[in-house]
């Protein structure tokens, strides 16, 4: 009898189970994450779908899956881990679909001002330790060109105590500094 090279897994499905440790296989698709999911409807595909796809192991699915607005939609709500009968944890996947997504520069031009906005939340967070609502939108707005767009509000919310014009910092932005160049990729 001969022996069998075991089989390796590719594929992005591989991919997440390798990074995440989700398997897509134990999904059985009945569809409570789809219909749990609160941007579901917003979604090109939505999470059931994803997986689904992911279980073909079809290049051209990983690509529709990597390109999606789907990926970048995701709140990380945990709503669907929560109605899966499996437990698997799609907001886990969402987030490695979204940094791959990233990675090999396949990000749906139709989720271009959803990454600006997670990418100017991001950089307040850094720069401040917390969020810096004026600075997080003035980055968006200079990222997507949206300038006047709720500009009407802003007095409203400035009189209110929602914007402040100095943010606040924590104190030690130094152990949060570590933390950014230790988990997120520089663009």
């Amino acid at each position: 009898m001969g022996h069998h090279q075991p089989h390796e897994e590719s594929g992005l499905a591989a991919d997440v189970k390798k990074a995440t440790g989700v398997v897509a296989e134990k999904c059985y698709q009945c569809g409570k994450c789809s219909a749990g999911c609160p941007v579901a409807d917003e979604m090109d595909l939505p999470p059931s779908l994803v997986m689904r796809m992911l279980q073909t192991n079809q290049p051209e699915n990983d690509e529709k899956i990597l390109r999606s607005k789907t990926i970048w939609l995701c709140l990380t709500c945990e709503m669907c881990i929560a109605r899966c009968p499996m437990s698997i944890d799609i907001p886990k996947v969402m987030d490695f679909l979204r940094e791959k997504s990233r990675t090999e520069k396949k990000i749906s031009s139709n989720a271009n001002d959803i990454v600006a906005f997670h990418d100017s939340f991001l950089l307040s967070v850094e720069k401040t330790g917390k969020l810096y609502e004026l600075g997080l939108i003035a980055a968006y707005k200079l990222k997507t060109f949206h300038l006047m767009q709720d500009v009407a509000i802003a007095p409203a919310m400035i009189q209110k105590g929602k914007l402040h014009f100095i943010p606040e910092m924590v104190k030690d932005r130094g152990n949060l500094s570590s933390i950014f160049s230790k988990t997120i990729k520089k663009k």
